[in-house]
């Protein structure tokens, strides 16, 4: 290359970097900064940051003073800068999360170019539209009026009703005192006291620390007893509750102050202090009932006026509370409070289940007090006994054999090794060669094990789900076990499950539904909740286990029941009526005989359970009476027509 043209390439290449220099006025190192800046105040922490009229301590300091109120934080992000000589501004727009309402608002950072670094102009306005030097966040939340759950016809269940809270106000008391008062006030209302003492220690200073809420003073809890305790009050306010402590709770479940775990999992839409529901449809509900809280986010003065009165305090964003949405059950009041007055007084775990099988309405679903505040009534799983003999009896019928057709019925029947036998007291002039009718009336186990050879499992299961047991129920929108019938089985598992045992379970919700299915004349889809889809929450059908139960985050488990295959028609159910029926006219369910109004049609049942010989048993009984279709139960209760039986004709009567 000659000299002439390398000084020609050499000129080129020094107004290129002159030309590049020229461009590269700052801009991307301001914004840099300015990038750095909206991170840094996203992590609430500005302490490393070049700054300009503030120490990076004192500034750091500011800012969490500044936002000590708000419990998150927030999403920072910058707009593009723009240059004038050593100076940039920029746009800082913020977003933050404060329950279930957003904050968003934008405000302007000014960066100034010194010893060729770019600093921030400090000033409280880049924190909060237009904050002043002495001048803090402060969030005020409006309670959303939570919604009521109705019963039929929209009648009132759980409703607003006054309460007492009672608990430990924090500005009456030294924070000492406060952890000894705590103390005193779990004893005195049956708190776990170590909990409930740091529960206050962890509330700010001047917080009121909930321990109990109450309808009304009792004996053990008095106005009294509470004036001994420095700092217990007692505040007089309204809450969702239903008409006594007991009614449908282990259904509907109950409202109280969030806990730890539950404010982890809501993302933000509960705090500490909120009220939610727990356990029941208040929990599955919760987001339809609990509606959304209303938000007031203020700058308030830090300077204290000299006359007392109240900081200067201006509006910077609020949203109003929007009331819960009501749920609407069809559960009938009177009803409900008599099912759980019919059980009152049973021991064991109990329940009894009342739906209308003209369109499947759920009217009383009653966990009796044995069962301890489990939904026995819908999530119980248990053999069926003798009640399940609807079920054996249509896959008979279905096979060609109608209520005259005879069958036999010996006092023993031995399969496989293993005796069977019919119930204590079976008489004897109901042995032998028997009509359907008859052997269904007095409950002859035999005669039903005796049909094993002609009735297939997966025929047992396929007359189940025509009777709604072990199908899915769309319409219910509650957690339930719905049965569970095997469709292969052999032996005697095959024989125990002719009589309603082996591996078949249901429900005493099920159970309703297989007799109410008999009185309408094809499936009863059940259904509970008649607004489930406002509320998005996903009710399931319960699978099958050895014992009841729930997954540890309180929901059931995945679903595993299917739709029926072969729906029950009316002559079917006909024919399954006229049985039930003989059983109260000429079976052992005659004291139903005189149930005032339409004739009852009923089964009894005595499920056997465990190893103890004598076995314990359950105690079941199904009826239908008019528009109405029945299932009590009594665990371990022993025989279905002298202990079930008698709670039903209660109720019935009562029921009118």
């Amino acid at each position: 290359m000659g000299i002439t043209r390398k000084l020609v390439c050499g000129l080129v290449a020094l107004l290129t970097a002159s030309s590049l220099a020229a461009c590269d006025d700052g801009r991307a190192a301001a914004q840099d900064a300015a990038n750095s800046l909206a991170s840094s105040l996203a992590g609430l922490d500005v302490g490393a940051l070049p700054l300009a009229g503030k120490e990076g301590a004192a500034a750091n300091e500011q800012l969490k003073s500044v936002f000590a109120a708000l419990d998150s934080k927030p999403e920072v992000s910058s707009g593009e800068v723009k240059l004038d000589g050593g100076s940039a501004t920029v746009p800082l727009d913020y977003r933050w999360k404060i329950g279930s309402a957003e904050w968003k608002y934008t405000v302007q950072a000014t960066l100034e170019k010194t010893d060729d670094q770019w600093r921030t102009q400090w000033s409280p306005a880049l924190l909060a539209p237009e904050l002043g030097e002495q001048e803090v966040v402060q969030v005020k939340t409006t309670t959303a009026k939570r919604g009521e759950i109705l019963g039929a016809g929209d009648a009132p269940i759980v409703v607003d009703r006054p309460v007492l809270r009672i608990g430990i106000d924090k500005t009456k008391v030294s924070a000492e005192q406060a952890a000894a008062s705590a103390r005193v006030l779990a004893g005195l209302v049956g708190l776990d006291v170590d909990t409930y003492v740091k529960q206050v220690a962890d509330f700010g200073p001047e917080a009121f620390v909930e321990a109990i809420v109450l309808r009304a003073f009792t004996e053990e809890i008095t106005v009294a007893k509470l004036g001994e305790i420095p700092g217990a009050i007692s505040v007089e306010d309204t809450m969702a509750l239903a008409p006594t402590r007991t009614f449908a709770r282990p259904l509907l479940g109950s409202v109280s102050q969030a806990s730890a775990e539950q404010i982890e999992q809501s993302n933000g839409a509960l705090k500490a202090g909120d009220s939610t529901g727990r356990g029941g449809l208040q929990e599955q509900y919760d987001t339809l009932l609990r509606g959304t809280d209303g938000v007031q986010v203020n700058a308030v003065s830090t300077e204290k006026p000299a006359d007392g009165s109240t900081p200067v305090s201006r509006e910077l964003f609020s949203t109003e509370a929007i009331p819960g949405t009501a749920l609407k059950t069809t559960l009938d009041p009177g009803l409900q409070q008599l099912a759980e007055d019919t059980l009152s007084k049973v021991g064991p775990a109990s329940a009894l289940v009342a739906l209308r099988p003209s369109d499947g309405a759920v009217l009383a679903a009653a966990s009796g007090p044995g069962s301890n505040g489990y939904n026995t009534a819908m999530l119980g799983q248990y053999a069926p006994g003798s009640t399940f003999k609807i079920v054996d009896s249509l896959a008979m019928i279905r096979n060609g054999m109608t209520p005259d057709s005879t069958v036999e019925c010996p006092p023993t029947l031995t399969v496989d090794g293993r005796t069977f036998k019919n119930a204590e007291g079976y008489p004897a002039s109901s042995l032998g060669t028997v009509t359907l009718r008859d052997a269904f009336a007095h409950s002859c186990n035999t005669a039903f094990i005796n049909a094993r050879n002609t009735v297939s499992q997966a025929q047992l299961e396929s007359a189940a789900t025509s009777l709604g047991i072990a199908v899915e129920a769309p319409k219910l929108g509650a957690s339930a076990f719905l049965g569970s019938v095997p469709g292969t089985a052999e032996g005697t598992e095959h024989a125990a499950s002719m009589i309603g045992q082996g591996k078949v379970l249901v429900s005493p919700l099920a159970a309703a539904i297989m007799a109410g299915s008999v009185a309408k004349g094809s499936p009863v889809s059940p259904q509970l909740v008649l607004n489930a889809d406002a509320g998005a929450a996903a009710a399931k059908t319960v699978s099958p286990s050895s014992s009841p139960s729930v997954t540890a985050s309180g929901e059931p488990p995945a679903p595993t029941a299917k739709a029926p295959e072969t729906p029950v028609t009316k002559e079917e159910a006909a024919a399954l009526g006229e049985m039930m029926r003989a059983v109260v006219t000429s079976g052992h369910a005659g004291f139903l005989a005189d149930v005032p109004g339409a004739p009852v049609n009923a089964k009894t049942g005595t499920a056997e359970f465990g190893n103890e010989n004598p076995p314990k048993t359950h105690a079941w009984i199904v009826a239908t009476h008019g528009d109405l279709a029945v299932a009590v139960f009594v665990e371990d209760g022993g025989f279905g027509a002298t202990t079930s039986g008698p709670l039903l004709k209660a109720f019935l009567t009562a029921a009118g």
